[in-house]
């Protein structure tokens, strides 16, 4: 038993090491971002363009969901007019990012470890690293710029999106006018919100990319091993975003 817990202290030692070592190995690439743009914008389109779809249903049913919850905890107690001075806030500060950084996590963050964890099992890391081409720069470091970049967009949008979806759920359902909503939003909106849910999605998305590089990189096990690096890097990112939302929250926000 107490092996088995010593060994379990080894690798989690050993794998934050490697990871490290991935971070390092890829911050040094950061300065070839112009000449290696094509990588990046390719990446860009999957990780931003191809996610707005799923983004816009998340962020409209989170903001009408939002809703619903204020619209039945608040009923009988304070006017339902301020819908629009509270859900909008909370959506921007903390629903927003931490959200769509969770679906993101799953699309983005699993997508990427199964793509590497692929190509490590199947030699095709080996092969690049035998042509002189080093994994990092052609592999890591492309998807960490292009996500790190995306998701604050991503999350931006989002945040509207549901701001949308709780606007017309309190007109439609609640009995709320636009203008009172809209008057409200207006009151409470600080300019500070958007950027501290700018940097937090600016962390979650270096987070769930260096994840999903360094999970994918360390896959072994062939097709068995590809699948428990996608479920290993979801989990991981997931617990990140939410250790990494309270850690911010006292810098930016507390």
């Amino acid at each position: 038993m107490i092996k088995l817990i010593l060994k379990k202290i080894f690798t989690f030692f050993k794998d934050i090491e490697n990871y490290f070592r991935l971070l390092t190995g890829t911050v040094v690439y950061f300065p070839r971002v112009f000449k290696d743009r094509k990588l990046i914008l390719d990446q860009m389109v999957h990780i931003g363009v191809n996610s707005l779809a799923l983004v816009s249903i998340i962020g409209l049913f989170t903001g009408a969901v939002s809703a619903w919850q204020v619209a039945y905890q608040m009923r009988g107690l304070v006017p339902l007019s301020i819908m629009g001075s509270a859900t909008p806030k909370a959506i921007i500060i903390e629903l927003g990012p931490v959200l769509a950084a969770i679906v993101l996590a799953g699309r983005v963050g699993a997508s990427i470890s199964a793509e590497l964890g692929t190509m490590k099992v199947t030699e095709q890391i080996d092969a690049l690293e035998a042509m002189a081409i080093n994994p990092y720069r052609y592999l890591a470091m492309p998807r960490i710029v292009a996500t790190t970049i995306m998701l604050p967009v991503l999350v931006i949008y989002a945040s509207a999106v549901a701001i949308l979806g709780c606007y017309l759920v309190s007109v439609m359902f609640l009995d709320i006018s636009g203008g009172a909503f809209i008057n409200g939003f207006r009151k409470t909106f600080q300019i500070k919100d958007v950027n501290a849910a700018f940097v937090k999605a600016l962390f979650f998305g270096f987070a769930i990319s260096s994840i999903g590089c360094f999970v994918g990189f360390d896959t072994s096990g062939g097709a068995e091993g590809v699948g428990n690096s996608t479920i290993k890097s979801f989990v991981i990112c997931a617990a990140m975003i939410l250790i990494l939302d309270a850690v911010l929250w006292n810098f930016l926000i507390g």
